[in-house]
């Protein structure tokens, strides 16, 4: 039904609704003057992009992209929102990290938090990060534990932090039913991170306490992180989320709560990534999961998924971290438009040791822009009804759910963990990952595209090593092109310069200039630095430029037609200048100077090793 503006004039009146061909029509007549000459199917085929999970995003998405009905906001299967009014009430809970050993500071830096915009915390307790378990009280003084709920994160062994916290409700005079947060108890997400066998009777224990007498506490915590750390797929981190969630309901039920009180401890815990839209549709897919499980075990009503979102660590990059800000916007933006109750944003200082001040304002103020400048809590599941979100949201389910079926076969969470079958999934899925990242087919800014040699490094004090890791690894997006530029800033350090390479750019800038930057930027990303001066050389000015650039190889930069009546003229006489490598800015070809081709694709952080080891830079 079309409804008019009240005076009965339709702005679209005048205009006829394309039809899928004639949109398709026009795809193939810009493809064909691109050199792409292909019709039908295989011209919105050009345009779709695979991503991670075996899915693929299609360039248009109409009311054909049938979904099933995701429900209403706060009505089984939650995929809208686990509440009917979602975030719109208050916004969405902005939960601040700390990983600080020193009471006192990490006391500062609470009350900074708390009396500028966060609404609850998250604190490492115990271990060689987090703050003793005997310094708790002294961290928490002058925090109110009944306004600002606490969550913990206690380790391998939570017990002790968990006691020391009960305790300060009680020294405290806080009634039982005031106490308000988690306390984080995740035995599996501890096994998947220390490799140790889990004990799943304490955590049983404590939720049976919390269900008991806390019944504003959470005693168990379904962390995805170590899998998304691990370099694990969105619907892995679901599948295995799934599994968690399943194996700790086996045991709360078992131990006598209802399948209702049982759901009530605990909360799920999800990475938010730059990738707005797959982190939105991750948090819907999860929510959809968990009501399908809760209605398998005969209690639909109990499957409202609560959600904690976390900014990713892997996207995290220690070259040029500023950018750290805009992907956490980005992740921030998709966990509350997704529906989480809470976010965490880490620091965009985060991977390089403990945050400062400025970097934890910056952190708990994104959530404030989002929420009180950009209105994202406003409206409840924003991106509902979106044909490509929900498409999405339904793909990922269906892909986490085939694999949770997989684990479930493998004897469960634990069994999967043991067996090693979790460990050989996420590698493979990070292999694969991995070799799109050194290609640049999933770029990082200011890494492998468009790297700045002569940043000023940010320096912050070093963080304290955390606990052994026995199980799961933790990667980095950023981690192959880092020791690439480590290598090179060593050589600057002993020698006082980089190693340099000269870009022999062929014809007028009009011409060579779309290579030349391409070749610049991707030996930038390996701590190469590209020497482009004079603008332009032939075979007779090149052996000369060469020479006054200092460099010891050369990269010949310009269009096939130039290649075909130049390129090896200008290689010969590199060569002739001491030249110890030519490389050529194109696909491979018959040109009898050039020794490496680069291009758009090539494995760039096996080409820049190669030639880093060639030039004896360590």
């Amino acid at each position: 039904m079309t409804v008019l503006p009240a005076d009965g004039f339709s702005p679209a009146a005048e205009f006829t609704d394309p039809s899928h061909d004639q949109w398709q029509s026009l795809v193939e007549g810009v493809l064909r003057r691109s050199g792409k000459d292909v019709a039908g199917a295989a011209a919105e085929e050009a345009l779709s992009t695979s991503i991670e999970d075996g899915l693929t995003v299609r360039p248009l998405y109409t009311s054909a992209d049938a979904s099933p009905d995701p429900g209403l906001p706060g009505f089984a299967p939650f995929t809208r929102g686990s509440r009917a009014a979602g975030n719109t009430t208050d916004g969405w809970d902005v939960r601040q990290r700390h990983e600080l050993a020193d009471p006192v500071r990490l006391n500062e830096a609470l009350l900074g938090d708390l009396e500028n915009g966060v609404t609850s915390l998250w604190l490492a307790v115990g271990g060689p990060g987090g703050v003793p378990v005997q310094g708790l009280a002294r961290a928490l003084e002058g925090v109110h534990l009944d306004l600002a709920p606490l969550v913990l994160d206690a380790g391998a062994d939570p017990d002790p932090a968990v006691r020391e916290l009960l305790g300060l409700y009680e020294a405290r005079g806080l009634a039982k039913e005031a106490a308000r947060g988690g306390l984080g108890v995740d035995p599996l997400g501890q096994a998947a991170r220390t490799g140790a066998e889990p004990e799943l009777g304490t955590a049983v224990d404590w939720a049976l306490l919390c269900s008991r007498a806390y019944p504003g506490l959470r005693a168990l915590a379904v962390d995805a992180l170590p899998y998304h750390d691990a370099g694990g797929s969105a619907s892995e981190e679901l599948a295995l989320s799934l599994a968690t969630g399943v194996a700790y309901l086996r045991e709360l039920t078992a131990a006598g709560l209802s399948v209702e009180e049982a759901c009530a401890q605990l909360e799920f815990r999800y990475a938010a990534t730059a990738d707005q839209f797959l982190t939105i549709a991750k948090l819907r897919a999860a929510r959809r999961l968990w009501a399908r499980v809760a209605e398998v075990c005969g209690a639909p009503d109990a499957g409202a998924q609560r959600q904690h979102a976390v900014t990713s660590s892997v996207m995290m990059t220690r070259r040029d971290p500023w950018v750290n800000m805009l992907r956490t916007t980005l992740a921030c933006l998709g966990a509350g438009v997704g529906g989480a109750e809470s976010v965490t944003v880490l620091p965009f200082d985060h991977a390089l040791g403990l945050p400062d001040a400025f970097a934890r304002r910056i952190a708990r103020n994104t959530s404030t822009i989002l929420m009180e400048e950009s209105h994202l809590a406003r409206v409840t599941d924003p991106a509902g009804g979106s044909w490509y979100v929900e498409r999405l949201t339904d793909e990922l389910a269906s892909s986490a759910w085939a694999f949770f079926q997989e684990i479930e076969r493998a004897g469960g969470q634990a069994g999967a963990l043991r067996s090693g079958m979790v460990q050989e999934r996420l590698a493979a899925t990070w292999a694969a990952r991995s070799e799109d990242l050194a290609r640049r087919k999933e770029p990082v800014t200011g890494v492998s595209e468009f790297p700045a040699l002569d940043e000023r490094p940010v320096e912050r004090e070093t963080a304290p090593a955390g606990p052994a890791r026995g199980g799961l690894p933790t990667v980095r997006r950023d981690e192959a092109f880092e020791t690439l530029r480590a290598r090179s800033d060593a050589h600057l350090a002993a020698t006082g310069s980089r190693p340099k390479v000269f870009l022999a750019a062929l014809g007028p800038a009009s011409v060579h200039t779309a290579r030349a930057s391409f070749a610049a930027n991707l030996f930038l990303s390996g701590g190469i630095e590209p020497v482009h001066e004079p603008a332009s050389v032939d075979a007779s000015t090149a052996a000369a430029a060469f020479a006054a650039s200092g460099a010891g190889i050369a990269c010949l930069c310009s269009t096939e037609a130039l290649y075909a009546e130049q390129a090896d003229d200008v290689a010969a006489a590199l060569r002739a200048a001491g030249a110890e490598q030519v490389f050529l800015a194109g696909r491979p070809a018959e040109y009898a100077g050039a020794d490496v081709h680069v291009f758009a694709g090539c494995d760039v952080v096996a080409v820049l090793s190669s030639e880093l080891d060639r030039m004896g830079v360590a």
